[in-house]
């Protein structure tokens, strides 16, 4: 019972502590980042292309981890790029070709980060067979699909004509891949460029019809050196197709590369989830890519997150390595509220001893200044006249300590007081004069 009584006045003298650590969660949780969302949209191309295709595989990688992604439809990449760009933008992601954020002025590369670039998608330029192209020069007068308005593919083929002299022709048409592979199939165009993974379906339609030959893109080196965003590339025999020997010979052509890119609204804590989701789906590699190349840091044309760079630093967060992402990111969160929580509270607890012995001890201690009082009246002598009065009072307070709550352990001290009081009174009451006999 006494242990009861004890541990109820302590709580009861700690009860300031609720406030203060109330005022502490309150700020450290106000101060925490929001926990990250369970739905993204990606800006993913147009559907039946290979970002799109990308997009489906990341899809269902992230739903194993409960995150919701929705591909949003677009022209391509430079559409990405104004689609991330837009005021209360529809995407937080999106797939752009290295590249097309040459045409972005510094202000908007700056709204925008890379994640990291994913693999290789290389300039193909597919000619019907008797027309004999050897040079961009050779296409000026033809009929030539170069991309759609909004694609990666249109800034690449312009620049290649450019930096040769060559300004845009009216027999040039801004086609999509769809559609520029039905008019060479329907002989509308002569030639058509396309930019894309060999696995793309439509590349590989392309490889297997007959009248259709692929084409190199001559002088690679010297293009990559004055685009650093397009690599040189040569793709051996056969490897579109085996059955057609597309193509029928070695050939060099221009890749730029697949790059994920973000904006500000993309939370933080997803970066690493969507770069090891994208790692899963590239692992096996493809006709070009060996495994486990993808996804890397560059080419990117967008300065990393620091999340990102950790990332390829030092690999996934450490919880994220062992713990499922929504798990790992609630504990990851709390510790970071942990700390700082803590380096409050440690300096409290070595204040809560002091506190707690001023408090029990103010219960007692504020009768002796009454005491020391009396005690200076009697030096000065100057009680007399209050005698009786004082007396009075002395008896009040011995009253009032015998109503003192105080735990076991500050009894004595309690005690202690009572035979203060008492000796006053009794010192006191010898100062009366006898009455008279």
């Amino acid at each position: 019972m006494t242990r009861f009584h004890d541990l109820k006045l302590y709580l009861k003298a700690h009860l300031w502590l609720v406030p203060v650590l109330a005022a502490a969660v309150g700020l450290f949780v106000w101060a925490l980042d929001p926990a990250p969302p369970s739905h993204l949209r990606l800006a993913a191309g147009v559907e039946g292309g290979g970002y799109h295709a990308f997009g489906e595989r990341l899809k269902a990688r992230l739903a194993a981890e409960g995150i919701e992604l929705e591909l949003v439809d677009s022209g391509g990449s430079t559409d990405n790029l104004r689609l991330l760009l837009a005021a209360d933008s529809p995407v937080q992601i999106g797939l752009v070709q290295s590249g097309a954020e040459l045409n972005l002025s510094e202000e908007e590369r700056r709204r925008l980060r890379g994640l990291g670039a994913l693999y290789r998608e290389p300039l193909w330029l597919f000619q019907r067979r008797e027309l004999k192209a050897r040079r961009l020069a050779d296409l000026i007068d033809k009929r030539i699909g170069i991309g759609s308005d909004g694609s990666g593919t249109q800034p690449v083929v312009l620049s290649l004509f450019a930096a040769n002299g060559i300004g845009r022709r009216p027999g040039w048409l801004p086609l999509d891949s769809a559609d520029a592979v039905a008019a060479l199939n329907q002989g509308k165009l002569d030639a058509a460029f396309f930019v894309g993974p060999p696995e793309n379906p439509l590349i590989q339609q392309l490889a297997r019809n007959p009248r259709l030959r692929l084409t190199g893109i001559p002088r690679a080196e010297a293009y990559q050196a004055r685009f650093p965003f397009l690599q040189a590339l040569t793709v051996p025999p056969g490897l579109l197709d085996l059955a057609h020997d597309s193509p029928e010979r070695p050939l060099t052509t221009l890749s730029p590369v697949a790059t994920l890119v973000a904006n500000a609204s993309l939370h933080p804590a997803l970066t690493p989830l969507l770069l090891e989701s994208s790692r899963k789906v590239l692992r096996e590699g493809s006709l070009l890519d060996p495994p486990d190349r993808f996804p890397q840091a560059e080419p990117s044309g967008f300065p990393l997150t620091k999340e990102a760079d950790s990332y390829y630093r030092t690999g996934l967060p450490y919880l994220q390595r062992f713990l499922p992402f929504r798990i790992a990111s609630v504990v990851d969160r709390y510790i970071v509220l942990l700390i700082p929580f803590l380096a409050v509270l440690l300096p409290l607890t070595k204040l809560i001893s002091p506190i707690y012995e001023w408090r029990m001890r103010s219960r007692i201690y504020r009768w002796y200044r009454h005491l020391h009082e009396v005690d200076a009246l009697l030096h000065d002598g100057t009680l007399g006249p209050r005698l009786d009065e004082e007396i009075a009072r002395l008896a009040d307070i011995e009253k009032e300590l015998g109503r003192v709550d105080v735990p076991l352990s500050f009894s004595h001290e309690l005690y202690a007081l009572h035979l203060h009081v008492r000796y006053m009174i009794e010192r006191l009451k010898g100062l009366k004069p006898s009455p008279p006999e």
